[in-house]
């Protein structure tokens, strides 16, 4: 009796592990990443929460910019500088970084509690290619 109880809690315990494995944030950004303009250093819930960014400013998904993965092309290889819109996303970075380091960098002394800045959605609203306004 007393082995089936000690079998029957480890049996528990072990569904419990696997359900609770099913339910854990899965890695958000793969260790062969190929940063070029962003901190290497960044974190990677920092670098996550940029590209959701991305994609809601631009009104893209994530293969908007990356490339599939030669052997499985359902999945996307982040590293990879397969498309040119990838490059394009680098300039535009670069530029919003000097725009705000120029204009921005003391945002402090112009407003309490307000962060001025300009970033994707500023131009883009929400699409791929921003609107050009005469």
């Amino acid at each position: 009796m007393m082995r089936f109880k000690t079998i029957s809690i480890l049996s528990v315990l072990l569904l419990t592990v696997v359900a609770m494995s099913a339910f854990m944030p899965q890695q958000k950004q793969p260790s062969d990443s190929n940063l070029k303009v962003l901190a290497k250093d960044i974190s990677p819930d920092d670098l996550y929460d940029m590209m959701e960014g991305f994609n809601t400013s631009l009104g893209v998904k994530c293969n908007f910019c990356h490339s599939a993965k030669k052997d499985d092309p359902n999945k996307l290889d982040y590293a990879l500088d397969g498309k040119p819109e990838k490059e394009t996303t680098r300039a535009m970075i670069k530029m919003t970084m000097e725009i705000n380091e120029k204009y921005f960098h003391n945002a402090s002394a112009y407003s309490t509690k307000a962060v001025l800045a300009v970033n994707c959605i500023t131009c883009h609203n929400g699409k791929a290619h921003p609107e050009a306004k005469f």
